[in-house]
């Protein structure tokens, strides 16, 4: 399956219009004119179609009677199947959590770790995917194992050199979240599959702007929040589960919605031992989110439209264009080979200077700093101009 394989996009009010790869999407966004974006890896902007599904579910949530019964249900199954398509991975793989950090502990309650044995961990990863290892390592008298880029080398070749045959799992993202260098997954896979690892993946910088070779890679766990590049809203994320663990993965709470038959509340107190079929054992309680689930559906149907690939490409210009006035104005980059096209972290050699902040904030430029990175996050809503603007503070300010 294709990831985001689609030829439409939404209107302004979430009517369906015909795809333009070159036309600016930011009327579909409710961003002033004085505003410069360029921060999606932090918190994307809503779509207005986002908005509205949020405002229309929050009016139907104060009239619960007018409710059929059937949205407990339904209407997450809905967004299960959506992101499955976005994954490019089956609707039964995936279940409902609010958090990533949710997602990686379901995965370290269930993968195996024996006493010396490791975990391979990116060096300065986001902490969502670290701490979770960091106990499974402490409980079951393993190692956490951080594997650092020599000079020269990529997080891929780094990466290869450190897993070896004492490797459990290996838990790293699509791209680093600091500066968007690039793992290339595939070949990672292949490695921890060779030494009989488990992988998991935490996409929540690439998934819905970076395309992955879902029936190649093959992970254990994927898991992403919804509220960057799949456009959705903050508390609702993704989780991914391979065939093996949906037969006997351990979910980490035990809610009375993921067991079998728990559709028909006449029966509620028949307990069960059995799960309902797939990855939903692993759902979060709560899971209907009759609020949030209508506005990450509305977000996961507009990269649908556009489609990830095409997404992916509307970008890599934008971030093309930033490493070369980078390059200009005397800020290192990685590599042209090294970098995701969509999203791209510059290092003003001087360091970063403490009026920057302030400077961007007055002139309405959205970024963020990790550690010694500029991070640049735009997306399809943003036009040249906002690269320009950009520039044009960093420029007077890094000297």
């Amino acid at each position: 399956m294709t990831p985001g394989n689609a030829s439409l996009e939404g209107g302004p009010h979430g009517e369906a219009t015909p795809q333009n790869p070159t036309q600016s999407k930011r009327a579909l966004f409710d961003i002033p004119e004085d505003v410069t974006y360029l921060n999606c890896a932090n918190l994307a902007p809503h779509l207005r179609s986002v908005t509205a599904a949020g405002l229309e579910a929050v009016r139907a949530a104060a009239t619960p009677w007018t409710m059929p019964a059937s949205y407990w249900f339904s209407r997450p199954e809905e967004l299960r199947g959506l992101a499955a398509q976005v994954m490019g991975a089956d609707a039964d793989g995936v279940a409902l959590v609010p958090s990533v950090s949710y997602g990686i502990a379901t995965a370290a309650a269930n993968l195996p770790l024996a006493s010396g044995q490791a975990i391979v961990l990116l060096d300065r990863e986001f902490p969502s995917n670290v701490y979770a290892w960091r106990e499974l390592a402490k409980k079951r008298n393993g190692r956490v194992v951080t594997a650092l880029r020599e000079p020269g080398e990529n997080w891929t070749s780094a990466l290869l050199r450190t897993i070896d045959e004492s490797t459990a799992i290996v838990s790293v993202p699509q791209c680093h979240w600091t500066d968007g260098s690039k793992v290339e997954l595939a070949p990672v896979a292949e490695r921890t599959r060779a030494v009989r690892a488990a992988l998991v993946i935490d996409a929540s910088q690439s998934l819905g702007a970076a395309m992955l070779d879902f029936g190649r890679v093959k992970p254990d766990f994927l898991t992403a929040v919804g509220y960057k590049w799949l456009l959705g809203p903050y508390g609702l994320g993704y989780l991914y589960a391979a065939p093996k663990w949906r037969e006997s993965g351990a979910p980490i709470e035990q809610s009375w919605m993921t067991r079998a038959g728990s559709e028909d509340f006449t029966s509620l107190i028949d307990y069960r031992d059995e799960y309902r079929a797939g990855a939903r054992r692993f759902d979060m309680g709560e899971f209907s989110q009759f609020v949030l689930a209508p506005m990450a559906a509305a977000g996961l149907k507009q990269v649908l439209a556009w489609g990830v690939a095409q997404i992916e490409a509307g970008i890599a210009p934008m971030t093309e264009r930033i490493a070369a006035l980078a390059a200009e104005a005397n800020c290192a980059v990685s590599p042209a080979a090294e970098r995701s096209a969509h999203l791209i972290g510059i290092r003003p050699r001087g360091g970063i200077p403490t009026e920057l902040p302030k400077a961007l904030r007055d002139a309405g430029v959205y970024v963020s700093l990790r550690g010694d990175s500029i991070r640049i996050a735009p997306h399809l809503y943003n036009e040249p101009k906002d690269i320009d603007l950009l520039f044009d503070v960093l420029r007077r300010v890094c000297k």
